[in-house]
């Protein structure tokens, strides 16, 4: 077992000894039940349709905020494009998860926006990832349940891919522009998503699955 794995399962099984949880609602509960009797399904199929549903909504939510990036870029600019970021991600998210009865976001200990910061399902699971950028493991998307079983969540690294990248969040003394550190910090003056290297962690894709969804899938 490597060592990417043990840390894993260590967080999950701390992780999932503590804190407070919502409440199973009872309808809810019966309701996947009856669904999954009907089609025959075990826990295990129903995680694994979920792993492979977080891949497939992670990509197209990232290629849609490429592309829009790749756009804001070529119309106005490295500068132009963080008041891109700034107005459009989050609605592009959500309309994401809108189209799939889903919650999708993407959080970080090194946020440029505040709201990224992680939430108390989020922390453990973001700490393995850093733990195995340090260590030079790769990190493999995760999935566990959360609320009482009703819900899954996703996970999957964000590492910083190109060089490109470095001229929004790299060094500020010789990566980023002026005119572009300069937007940076009017925008988002809690930023903390500078001095970044290539291969690093840029933070992760936190995808909230309702159970009963993944189900009707099936």
């Amino acid at each position: 077992m490597n060592k990417s794995l043990i840390h894993f399962i260590v967080v999950l099984v701390v992780f999932g000894s503590c804190g407070p949880r919502e409440q199973v609602s009872k309808d809810v509960f019966e309701e996947v039940n009856q669904a999954m009797e009907v089609k025959k399904l075990s826990e295990a199929e129903i995680i694994e349709e979920a792993l492979i549903w977080g891949d497939s909504i992670s990509m197209e939510a990232q290629q849609q905020l490429v592309s829009n990036l790749q756009k804001a870029i070529a119309e106005k600019g490295v500068a132009g494009a963080i008041e891109f970021c700034n107005v459009q991600a989050t609605p592009i998210l959500k309309e994401v998860g809108q189209k799939y009865g889903i919650e999708i976001r993407r959080a970080s200990n090194r946020y440029r926006n505040p709201a990224d910061q992680p939430d108390e399902d989020e922390k453990p699971i973001l700490e393995a990832y850093e733990y195995n950028v340090e260590n030079q493991i790769e990190s493999e998307p995760n999935i566990q349940k959360i609320q009482g079983g009703e819900t899954f969540l996703y996970t999957r690294a964000i590492l910083i891919p190109v060089g490109f990248c470095l001229s929004c969040h790299g060094d500020p003394q010789k990566d980023i522009e002026p005119a572009t550190l300069e937007k940076v910090n009017s925008l988002y003056p809690e930023d903390k998503a500078q001095g970044h290297k290539v291969g690093d962690l840029r933070g992760m894709w936190s995808i909230r699955i309702p159970k009963r969804e993944v189900v009707k899938r099936m």
